[in-house]
């Protein structure tokens, strides 16, 4: 096991690793484990009640966080024709078709994020392993295969965030940088948490939110009573 530094070792003084905590006080104290000479990520992590390996205990989706992630994402768009101008008027960082392609299979991954239109998708087939195993590959459950590149991109651009449960039943997704006031972090906790709970699986049994944390890039969890989670997100 990694050796913890002092950094760490004091700010996690400060979490109690036996107590589950309301939503009010985690985010209260996910601020006073900032600590790092950047400007961290506020990071929420959720373990669901689903069997990630059954097609209908999938979890995937989508979010537009109401005061965005904080970060400057890099978008390719995937497209052709008059879509190309329309995606880079709309705030898309690279937009082409065949050109693009060729580039990426060259090793270019200069970019965060791929949109793509559907008429495009059979040529990105052949990117497969190199876009899927980063989680780049574009999908119509992630919004990111779409006929409305203007839509599209604008939404990833203000903060528009795509998620998945892993094989784990777990979620990851960041809802906003340390340097966000605390109201901007708090509606962006209850949009995400709401959003993963409305697309809860009718195949998923039980308790559907079983571990709810929150923490920074380089801070420990904070964990969150889930029962309260869920009550403060939707309320």
């Amino acid at each position: 096991m990694a050796k913890r530094g002092k950094r760490y070792s004091d700010i996690s003084q400060k979490v109690d690793k036996m107590k589950v905590y309301t939503p009010e006080e985690a985010l209260d104290l996910v601020f006073d484990t900032k600590s790092a000479k950047f400007v961290e990520t506020v990071e929420l992590a959720i373990r669901l009640g689903v069997d990630p390996r059954h097609a209908d205990q999938q979890v995937r989706g989508t979010v537009v966080l109401p005061h965005g992630t904080g970060k400057t994402i890099k978008i390719l768009v995937i497209t052709s024709g008059e879509n190309i101008q329309k995606a880079l008027n709309a705030g898309a960082d690279y937009a082409g078709d065949d050109e693009y392609i060729s580039k990426i299979q060259g090793g270019w991954m200069e970019f965060d994020l791929v949109i793509a239109t559907p008429d495009m998708m059979p040529k990105l087939g052949k990117l497969g392993k190199t876009l899927g195993t980063k989680g780049l590959m574009p999908n119509p459950k992630s919004g990111t295969v779409t006929t409305d590149v203007e839509k599209t991109v604008e939404e990833f651009k203000k903060g528009k965030v795509a998620f998945k449960v892993d094989k784990l039943g777990s979620i990851h997704l960041p809802i906003g940088k340390v340097n966000f006031d605390k109201q901007a972090i708090v509606d962006n906790f209850k949009v995400a948490l709401d959003q993963i709970i409305k697309l809860k699986p009718s195949a998923s049994k039980g308790q559907y939110l079983r571990t709810v944390a929150i923490s920074l890039t380089m801070g420990p969890g904070i964990k969150i009573d889930p029962l309260l989670a869920g009550i403060f997100a939707t309320k």
